[in-house]
């Protein structure tokens, strides 16, 4: 198989790389940082990027069986206080990035193509001051329903998957803005050393991989997954607790002392 991974040099994109390439198939990784006989260097923030490099995929590949949309990064801050650069920066890499690789990837792809979408459970579950990761993981997973339903007749299937926290780079290299004023005080901080402690407890790339990577071999894919049986619960208690009772509950624990 032909396979396009996207962020595919560190963390979950990494590990995956591997193990397909492991089972002999043909990898293209798009990352910025990738070295040219794995992949294409490509800004995922930048469109341009990314049609010179579905360009280049077409004249060397005669389709693509699969494309994977991994690339990714988190924020962290008051929502009033991000810039509007860095707010259109995380939604260029994490959505745009996503919708354009998939217009330039479709054109090369086959009944029987696959589209994975890296989501996140952040797209179910509100965090206070993690608003726009939240937003654009959102985003990912219920553009992915729709892409899902438009696609049905030309079987290509399109599924999201839905991980929880991984122990990766992730959080060190999340974006952290910690500007405050009156109305937020240490909470900021605070949330973010709440949520940042529990690193160790994480799910390891490893275990979170290998889950990934057996969806992705499935012959029939669900719209929807969830990694972490942790999160399979709290999703479950999000659907049937009332919404009201889920964000006070969120934000006593994860809303950071004032």
């Amino acid at each position: 198989m032909n396979i396009v991974i996207t962020g595919g040099t560190s963390g979950l994109g990494k590990e995956l790389t591997l193990k397909f390439k492991n089972q002999g198939h043909n990898i293209i990784v798009l990352a910025r940082s990738v070295d040219e006989k794995d992949g294409i260097k490509c800004d995922l923030s930048n469109e341009n990027d990314i049609k010179k490099a579905f360009k280049e995929i077409g004249e060397k590949f005669d389709k693509i069986d699969l494309l994977l949309n991994n690339a990714g990064y988190g924020i962290s801050g008051a929502t009033e206080l991000i810039s509007a650069l860095e707010a259109r920066r995380i939604f260029d890499v994490n959505f745009f990035g996503t919708l354009f690789c998939i217009q330039n990837a479709l054109p090369l792809m086959r009944k029987g193509g696959k589209i994975i979408n890296i989501s996140s459970v952040c797209a179910f579950f509100p965090l206070p001051f993690r608003t726009l990761y939240c937003a654009s993981k959102s985003a990912v997973s219920m553009f992915t329903n729709c892409l899902n339903m438009e696609l049905k007749n030309a079987n290509v299937q399109v599924s999201a998957i839905c991980p929880g926290d991984i122990k990766t780079s992730f959080t060190k290299n999340r974006v952290k803005n910690f500007e405050t004023n009156e109305r937020y005080g240490n909470r900021i901080k605070s949330a973010t050393d709440n949520i940042d402690k529990n690193e160790s407890k994480r799910m390891s790339v490893q275990y979170a991989s290998c889950k990934v990577f057996k969806i992705i071999n499935k012959k029939k894919l669900k719209p929807q997954y969830i990694i972490g049986k942790k999160y399979k619960f709290l999703y479950i208690l999000y659907k049937i607790f009332p919404l009201n009772w889920f964000i006070k509950a969120t934000n006593k624990f994860k809303g950071g002392k004032y």
